[in-house]
């Protein structure tokens, strides 16, 4: 983003989020509790970053030459952030999202000029996964190129070189605890690199959604998914990738979707901050870890930074969807943050420390 505020291309509005603390959070855990607001980017996501990163590489290295179209499979946040780099930088550009997405990310895309191909979701190893679906439409023709952003570095580079580098100057190098969680592991990647390198006392913690496998794999080495199956979009994997292993995470932990519900319901009330369900993950992960880190557990004030990953609305029609809610048996009138902050309490287990070296796989 510049920084005199002035831009010739919506591209060049990408980066330099602002940072906000969470007051009501805060207050309750006697801790800084602060969002970096990636919804801010054009794209409204996080994910924007990467998407510039990976292109702007791409054409340095010459792989991707003007008049080219780009091809890349994703849950959409990824494909919406493409989509406008492209579009700024004249590309054509290929998505190819699985089916069950939300509905605000396919127009998304489509409103942003991208082509989008819906497949049917499907394990990873079944060849018509999105993933290998967008590699061999790329494979088909020479003038495509894919992004293939779980394997390609750039994406971690971006928040090494940007994300990282903000949340520690926007803190004043005090940030005592970073949490994230992983989809393509370029962001949780690409900033504990970052800080761990500026200050190796840096707590760095992964949350993984329930389904996932991450959280068992940081412990034993094995991808075994946790019980049940969490709503949240685009975050989560089963397999080790080139992106998550820049990382260097401390502990892991994972939640159910109804504690992302409940937070996302009171910071909405409270804050007037509308979470998405990936940023409602990361934020619930944040309030534990600054109870049990913190004065309430004995500890001293933490300064905890997580990321606002995308926007609200992107999720209107799940995590703020009281029907749907209900069909997941959460029933948003059963919880508080009251309940919330006792269970965080007393479940001082919760959060696990990352003892297989994962890196030299």
């Amino acid at each position: 983003m510049p920084l005199n505020g002035h831009a010739n291309k919506l591209s060049e509005l990408i980066g330099n989020t602002d940072l906000l603390t969470i007051p009501s959070l805060s207050r309750l855990a006697q801790c800084d509790i602060s969002v970096k607001c990636e919804f801010q980017n054009p794209g409204g996501t996080v994910k924007d970053r990467a998407a510039l990163q990976m292109v702007l590489s791409a054409m340095e290295s010459g792989v991707l030459k003007p008049g080219m179209t780009i091809v890349e499979g994703t849950a959409g946040n990824t494909g919406i952030g493409l989509a406008i780099v492209a579009k700024s930088l004249g590309f054509g550009l290929k998505v190819v999202m699985p089916k069950g997405q939300t509905k605000e990310k396919e127009q998304m895309i489509a409103l942003h000029g991208a082509e989008l191909i819906l497949v049917d979701a499907c394990p990873f190893s079944n060849p018509n996964h999105f993933y290998h679906t967008a590699k061999r439409i790329a494979d088909e023709n020479s003038n495509f190129w894919w992004a293939n952003q779980f394997e390609n570095t750039a994406n971690a580079d971006a928040h090494y070189l940007h994300t990282g580098p903000e949340i520690f100057h926007q803190t004043n190098g005090e940030v005592s605890i970073f949490v994230c969680a992983a989809g393509t592991g370029g962001t949780i990647g690409g900033v504990t690199k970052y800080l761990k390198e500026k200050n190796a006392d840096i707590n760095t913690i992964c949350v993984d959604p329930n389904g996932s496998g991450i959280y068992n794999f940081l412990q034993s080495g094995t991808y075994t998914a946790t019980e049940g199956g969490s709503f949240t979009e685009g975050i989560g994997i089963m397999r080790l990738v080139n992106n998550f292993r820049q990382a260097s995470v401390d502990h892991t932990i994972t939640l159910p979707d109804s504690d992302i519900v409940t937070i996302a319901n009171y910071v909405r009330e409270q804050d007037a901050l509308v979470l998405g369900s990936s940023s409602a993950l990361n934020v619930a992960a944040a309030f534990y870890a600054a109870i049990n880190f913190g004065p309430l557990k004995g500890g001293k004030k933490q300064h905890v930074v997580t990321l606002a990953c995308d926007l609200g609305e992107r999720s209107v029609s799940k995590l703020y969807n009281k029907a749907f809610l209900e069909s997941k048996d959460i029933f948003v009138e059963n919880d508080s943050i009251e309940k919330l902050i006792a269970r965080f309490t007393k479940k001082h287990n919760l959060l696990k420390r990352v003892t297989f070296d994962y890196k030299n796989l």
